[in-house]
């Protein structure tokens, strides 16, 4: 293989664990946002109400697999720290793999 060739291969794996980091960063921080808003109660806004929206869409269907699994403690729901942590948990892993190919 030609050296500018591996050279670009490695500056795609590299560019794709930051793009995976930079991802499940950007989803942990919706899914925090997420419980915050459900939690406080925010004046009524179209702005607000259109946030509020925008994130029950991305989050809740991530979090509903976990809702499905884990057993239920009364009113503390435990879906988005495990969510959270699987997502930390599958970077970890893909890191792993493409360091191995690096």
């Amino acid at each position: 293989m030609p050296l500018a060739t591996l050279a670009l291969l490695l500056d795609a794996i590299d560019q794709v664990k930051q793009f995976i980091t930079v991802l499940v960063y950007l989803y942990a921080l919706l899914i925090l946002l997420y419980i915050l808003t459900s939690w406080i109660r925010l004046p009524y806004s179209p702005w607000l109400n259109r946030i509020q929206r925008f994130l029950y869409d991305v989050c809740e269907p991530y979090l509903r697999l976990f809702r499905r699994i884990l057993p239920t403690l009364g009113p503390l729901d435990l879906s988005p720290v495990v969510a959270v942590a699987f997502l930390y948990l599958i970077r970890a892993v893909i890191d792993s793999v493409l360091d191995r190919v690096h």
